[in-house]
């Protein structure tokens, strides 16, 4: 069989480095193009035509994203892994929203980027153990926030958006008295001890992108 040919893309020399000696051990697979940001992806892309590309998503060049678009632009049919920082399950809802195959946190083990190569490869798509699992956290804070009222969930909104209790009362056209006995409802309902808690609940379920 043909080896599984690879593209790098990070702009951190020494994490390219990594990935290729990890794969340059695993019988099958071949790095053929390495690149340090979005554009030059796309260039090397076109010229490579690899299997699997690799892809960071804070790079220069327009990002990861902007890359991730730029070659299914190109190739609907290209075989994209986000290898990310990020663990947040907002950031790999939007690479596979994008078109991205497979997400790999890089606290992963090792195996577990070899295991979502041949993933992909097969045609399935694939989220690295923590990635899945916090999917699964996500998806159950995302079933408590369901239990909010319409007027519960406007104020916890506006609270995430940065905006105190009395703003958000003139906000709303309520007292600051309703505003906060509404945020004493909603940190009963998602068991938050305080407002910073409810704000990386909120967070944590896509109301709110992560910093």
């Amino acid at each position: 069989m043909d080896p599984i040919r690879i593209l790098l893309v990070d702009d951190h020399p020494i994490v390219r480095e990594g990935y290729r000696r990890l794969l340059g051990r695993q019988p099958g697979f071949s790095v053929v193009a390495e690149a340090g940001d979005g554009d030059a992806a796309l260039t090397a892309f076109t010229e490579h035509r690899p299997d699997i590309v690799l892809m960071d998503l804070s790079m220069p060049g327009g990002g990861g994203f902007a890359a991730v678009e730029a070659i299914l632009q190109h190739d609907p049919q290209a075989h994209i892994i986000i290898v990310s920082m990020h663990q947040g399950a907002i950031f790999a809802q939007k690479a596979m929203a994008a078109g991205a195959r497979g997400f790999v946190s890089k606290s992963s083990p090792p195996d577990e980027l070899v295991r979502a190569i041949t993933t992909v490869i097969s045609g399935r798509r694939v989220l690295s153990a923590d990635m899945a699992q916090e999917f699964a956290r996500t998806s159950i804070e995302n079933d408590d926030f369901a239990g909010l009222t319409p007027r519960e969930r406007d104020i916890l909104l506006l609270l995430v958006r940065g905006m105190n209790g009395r703003t958000i009362a003139h906000s709303l056209g309520l007292s600051s008295k309703t505003v906060q006995n509404n945020l004493s409802q909603i940190r009963a309902k998602l068991g938050a001890s305080g407002d910073a808690e409810l704000m990386l609940k909120a967070q944590r379920a896509g109301l709110v992108p992560a910093i």
